[in-house]
């Protein structure tokens, strides 16, 4: 197991390997306005950027370090001069950090921005029956689809500046979001949850059982109480949900340490995103008593293949790019790797939650 010194140099190194990421034009993916699609690059405002960016504020939330607020502020100055994308559920994604960064520091320039998106998603942003988030994004239209992507990027955020605003209707959203996504897409037969529910289809698309979607849900679950006051039944509700998705999960890690792109297919690859992910949600659920010791190791584990998947350059090998919808299953062994924001923001979550679990203190909670 690494040290943790170990884990402090490798974080600075997830960070500049982070904020070098560049689109080389490998990927041809045009939005709906004609304009190009960039979700590689760090300067670029989407959804991976966007994870990225709450990666890096959890390090500085925890680290304290003002190179990393600066570095939010300077990513968030150069788009508010700018000038903002267009709303939907992908580009909702970096109000989340910005939310983090606001509850902090208070600073005037922030609040109107996070405001006015907040306004607008509730009021403007498509919904599917049963008022669930339509998962529309720059360069698509998804009628009548949940995914469960939308919890992370957008349920996320409205718990955390409600929270930080004292605005209830975000949290209460935040929390009906969380339900109505649940019952569609948490598979009561496994407890993992699939990627996708159509109403127009009325069916789960490929019955895919996707890692980093899952992981969507380990890390979202974990992080949600700490983001926002739940309502105590919800909490509960909530818990359960978390409980059975980890019982499930455990007996999945490969004996490297990782989970595999579809979670319980043996002939698909093993992703570094997904066991980021979905370790850091195992560690603070059993840090903060809501999983116990078994997923504290499976995490740990999880840590060890990470760390293993970070090249000198600070960058995180073993990452599948950006996934659509699959009407087939081989339509996940199949997509590519490659590096991105993503990629590197939930190795960083991983990592940080490490540092809060001494290895002397985690192995005397196994062995006892």
């Amino acid at each position: 197991m690494a040290d943790d010194s170990h884990i402090r140099t490798t974080l600075d190194r997830l960070v500049t390997g982070l904020t070098a990421l560049t689109d080389t034009g490998r990927f041809d993916e045009p939005n709906l306005d004609g304009t190009r699609g960039d979700y590689i690059s760090f300067s670029s405002w989407e959804w991976p950027q966007g994870v990225g960016l709450y990666g890096l504020a959890r390090l500085w939330m925890q680290s304290g370090e003002p190179r990393w607020q600066r570095l939010l502020e300077d990513w968030f100055e150069d788009h508010r001069q700018n000038g903002l994308p267009g709303l939907n559920v992908n580009t909702t994604a970096p109000m989340l950090a910005l939310s983090l960064l606001w509850a902090r520091t208070r600073d005037p320039r922030w609040q109107p921005l996070l405001q006015d998106w907040a306004e607008r998603l509730l009021r403007d942003a498509p919904r599917t029956a049963e008022g669930g988030f339509q998962h529309d994004v720059s360069d698509k239209i998804n009628d009548g689809e949940l995914w469960d992507d939308t919890l992370f990027m957008v349920a996320l955020f409205l718990a955390s500046y409600g929270q930080a605003s004292g605005q209830r209707a975000l949290i209460d959203e935040a929390q009906h979001q969380f339900l109505v996504h649940t019952r569609y897409l948490a598979d009561p037969a496994t407890g993992l949850w699939f990627h996708g529910w159509s109403f127009a289809r009325r069916d789960n698309f490929a019955r895919a059982r996707w890692a980093r979607g899952n992981a969507w849900i380990t890390a979202g679950l974990a992080d949600l109480p700490d983001l926002c006051a739940l309502d105590p039944a919800i909490a509960r509700f909530l818990d359960g949900v978390l409980a059975a998705q980890i019982e499930a999960l455990l007996p999945l890690q490969t004996e490297d340490g990782a989970w595999r792109t579809l979670l319980d297919d043996p002939s698909s690859y093993m992703e570094t995103s997904a066991t980021a992910g979905i370790a850091y949600g195992l560690m603070k659920a059993a840090r903060t008593g809501r999983a116990g010791p078994a997923a504290a190791e499976a995490g740990r584990r999880g840590l060890d293949y990470v760390l293993g998947q970070i090249g000198p350059d600070g960058v995180v090998g073993g990452v599948s790019y950006g996934t659509r919808m699959g009407h087939d299953l081989q339509f996940y062994r199949d997509i590519p790797v490659q590096p991105t924001g993503y990629g590197q923001s939930l190795a960083i979550m991983c990592l940080t939650e490490a540092l809060n679990h001494p290895t002397k203190s985690l192995t005397s909670s196994l062995t006892s």
